[in-house]
């Protein structure tokens, strides 16, 4: 197959700066909404992209858990590759895509730990199978074969019963943002782009080249 060969017109809506809120976070939750009424598929995973303390980039799918007029939120263990580079280079981009919208939005910013309360309470609203996992296996590390993580899950399942306390080693970062772009598809590849630019106290709305 020639991957070069293919390709989509995206002809379903637009996006004009009229028409949007001009709180991003409003914005975001709109369209946020409007993905759940149309039930795309898993309409909360987003790319995450961290980098290193040498500016290593990586990137890898994780599902977002909260929004507030602070910013983003999504759990991990702290441990974790993402985990460490977080901590070590506090900067992130992430870019949720819902396919059957022919949309798109990307946010950038710093990131914060969240506290150990609110880590604590999300952890304590997870399928036990999830919270017991979260203590078994120490996630990015090198496993010698599957066996062993399963072993690790049944010694935890052993030690705590079906009662799972909140691990130190895991909980949850806001990305706080200082830019959120708007993409709508649109034909001829002449798509919709509105970024809102954190300044100061206050977001400016521009449009892009697409």
């Amino acid at each position: 197959m020639d991957i070069a060969s293919i390709r989509r017109d995206y002809q379903r809506a637009a996006l004009d700066e009229t028409h949007v809120d001009r709180d991003p976070f409003v914005q975001f939750r709109k369209w946020m909404d409007e993905a759940l009424q149309s039930q795309v598929d898993e309409p909360t995973a987003i790319a995450l992209a961290t980098a290193d303390a040498d500016g290593a980039p990586s990137v890898r799918m994780v599902l977002l858990k909260g929004i507030d007029e602070r910013g983003f939120s999504f759990f991990t263990d702290y441990r974790s590759r993402k985990g460490r580079e977080l901590t070590e280079n506090p900067r992130a981009e992430f870019c949720i895509h819902w396919k059957e919208l022919e949309r798109q939005v990307r946010v950038a910013g710093t990131v914060e730990k969240l506290s150990v309360l609110e880590s604590a309470r999300y952890f304590a609203s997870r399928p036990i199978e999830s919270c017991l996992g979260a203590w078994a296996s120490l996630q990015s590390s090198v496993l010698g074969h599957r066996k062993e993580l399963e072993d690790r899950l049944e010694e935890t399942r052993q030690r705590f019963g079906d009662k799972v306390p909140h691990p130190p080693h895991w909980g949850g970062f806001r990305i706080l943002p200082a830019r959120i772009e708007f993409w709508q598809g649109r034909p001829s590849r002449l798509h919709d782009r509105l970024c809102y630019r954190r300044l100061e106290n206050r977001w400016e709305v521009v449009r892009l080249s697409p």
